[in-house]
Formats: C-alpha cells, sequence, structure tokens
C-alpha cells in the first residue's frame, strides 16, 4: 500500500521524511550471559531481584549503542509466572526495580528523548496461545500491569502476542491508559504471515486497527519469517515496525522451561542483522529494533547503517 508523505492515519501521522524510531534489543539471554547465573523459568526477572545494577547497565549500553526507546525489563513479571515460581507477592517490588533501573540508566547516559516503553508480554509462555488464560483473566492480568506500569512509561508495548485473543486482551488493557500502545504480534517461523495460533496476521491486524491502537509490529519471530509477513503487515493504515530473535529455532522451549534450551544462531551478527533490518525499513516500516539474541552490538551496528542510509533516530512516531 503506498503511503503519502503527511498522510493521517488516526492518532499518528506516517512521514517519508527518513525518521526512524530505534529501539533497544532483547534482554534476557544478555542477564543471563552477564551475571553467569544458571537460567531459571523466570529468567530476566530473576536478574533484576538478585542484580539489579546488571539490568541498568545493559540498557545504558543499549541506549550508548543508539536505542532511543528502551524496554522495561518486566517479560516475566506476570501475576501467572510471578505466582508458578512462588513469588506472587514480589510483584511490584519488581515492578519498581525495573522502573528505576530504566529511569537510572537514561540519567546516566546524559542523553535527552530517550522514552521508556512498558511491556505486556504473553501471561504463561512465549508463543504458545494454547496455554493462555481465557479472555476475563486475561484482561484483568493485563489491567493489573498497567496499574503498575503506566504512570512510569511512554508508551505501553505489548509484545509476542501469538493469538488474535491475547492481544485483544493486551490491547484492551494498554488502552485504558490513554498512553500511546503499539502491538508486537508473532508470527510462525514457517508459515509467514500466520500467527503462532495458526490465524491469520491480516486478521489480527484488523483487529488492532478497529480496537485504535497507535503501530503493529512484529516481534520475537525468525527475521526471515518477518521479512515474508512485511507485505502484510504494510497493507495496515497504521505505523509498522519488526524486531526479530536470532534463535535456531524455538521449538524446544516449553511452558515453564528456559531458555537454555534455545541456540543462537552462528550467521546473525550485528551486520547480517543491519542489513535484514534496513530492508524492512526501505519496504515502509517505521520502528525497528531487537529482540532475543539481538544486543547492543547488532543495535551499535543498525544505528551506525541507518545514519549513514540518511535516517534520523527518533523516539516516537511523527504526529
Amino acid at each position: 500500500m503506498e503511503r503519502v508523505e503527511g498522510t493521517e492515519v488516526g492518532v499518528e501521522t506516517v512521514t517519508k521524511s527518513g525518521a526512524v524510531v530505534l529501539l533497544d534489543g532483547g534482554m534476557g539471554q544478555e542477564l543471563i550471559r552477564r551475571s553467569g547465573c544458571t537460567p531459571t523459568p523466570l529468567w530476566s526477572t530473576q536478574v533484576m531481584l538478585d542484580q539489579p545494577e546488571l539490568v541498568r547497565d545493559l540498557h545504558l549500553d543499549f541506549i550508548r549503542a543508539g536505542a532511543r526507546v528502551i524496554t522495561l525489563n518486566t517479560y516475566t513479571a506476570t501475576p501467572q509466572r510471578l505466582e508458578l515460581a512462588g513469588a506472587g507477592d514480589s510483584i511490584e517490588r519488581v515492578h519498581a526495580a525495573a522502573t528505576q533501573a530504566a529511569r537510572d540508566a537514561i540519567a546516566l547516559s546524559g542523553e535527552t528523548g530517550i522514552k521508556v516503553a512498558g511491556c505486556l508480554p504473553p501471561l504463561v509462555a512465549t508463543y504458545r496461545p494454547d496455554v493462555a488464560p481465557d479472555y476475563a483473566v486475561s484482561l484483568a492480568s493485563y489491567r493489573m500491569l498497567v496499574a503498575l506500569q503506566a504512570p512510569h512509561v511512554d508508551v505501553l508495548l505489548c509484545e509476542a502476542m501469538s493469538s488474535c485473543n491475547e492481544a485483544r486482551a493486551a490491547a484492551t488493557a494498554a488502552l485504558e491508559s490513554e498512553l500511546p500502545v503499539w502491538v508486537a504480534l508473532t508470527v510462525k517461523d514457517d508459515q509467514p504471515s500466520t500467527l503462532r495460533s495458526g490465524e491469520p496476521l491480516a486478521e489480527a491486524i484488523t483487529l488492532l486497527e478497529s480496537l485504535g491502537v497507535s503501530a503493529i509490529l512484529l516481534n520475537c519471530s525468525a527475521p526471515e519469517a518477518i521479512g515474508g509477513s512485511v507485505s502484510t503487515l504494510l497493507a495496515s493504515t497504521l505505523p509498522t515496525g519488526a524486531y526479530a530473535n536470532g534463535f535456531t529455532s524455538v521449538a524446544a522451549l516449553q511452558p515453564g522451561g528456559t531458555v537454555s534450551e534455545l541456540k543462537a544462531r552462528q550467521d546473525l551478527g550485528p551486520e547480517q542483522y543491519a542489513t535484514l533490518a534496513l530492508g524492512w525499513i526501505k519496504a515502509g516500516i517505521s520502528i525497528v529494533g531487537g529482540c532475543c539474541e539481538v544486543g547492543p552490538a547488532h543495535i551499535a551496528c543498525l544505528a551506525e547503517r541507518l545514519k549513514a542510509a540518511g535516517y534520523s533516530l527518533e523516539s516516537s512516531l511523527a504526529k
């Protein structure tokens, strides 16, 4: 779909002025490497509880790499995951620590204009909509997360949504905050333009447009799957984005499992990732970053490549 410079699209304006919103990369695997600890089902949340300074420093590294939006380290801090780990009473403490880490990193960076995104993730398990709670329970849980995050962030990012039902619950709760809401969907690695649930990506896009979100993204999928889905994504009337993972496969990850079961690709270094991401930008998306196994070096390379190509790095969508 051809987009005309300055065309109004609801609450946002898409331009071809060369502005790109640059997100950060994945937190979990990098935090585990830096902590030297064995991964637990709580994943990045355990590092937040035990070594919050590592979270602050990783945020800082992403900012120094060029990211203009950093995301709260709360991906596994959902009511369901914390309860399963026997840490349900820590949810407020974890979210407060995540907020502090992000704000401290921005202060240490000396940068101005850096934005913080809240994180509304799958409540039970990534890539597994079949184990997600029903809509009413999901909506209540996401409302709890929104209440904890909204006062401290600039945008709410619903991440790795695997089904229309999951996306609808997260987006509905987020929209009640009156903050900008970006929804990132995850697609099957072997079936581009198909959600992990088997539902068509186009169906999810139509749903999200009807709800009134500010942007629709693809994330936590192989970059090749994202590349195969970009044309479907760009049919949306909303601003779009993408940030891929660097796993060889996600098939081994089961509910309650740990990321130690997954392997990183060896053919997706910073230069390779930047080349793929630049292709998405040239196709028409306006938000880019990285997910699992995409670290500060990847974001730094992507930032340099974007600037060399004449793009400006921004922290918000054009108005």
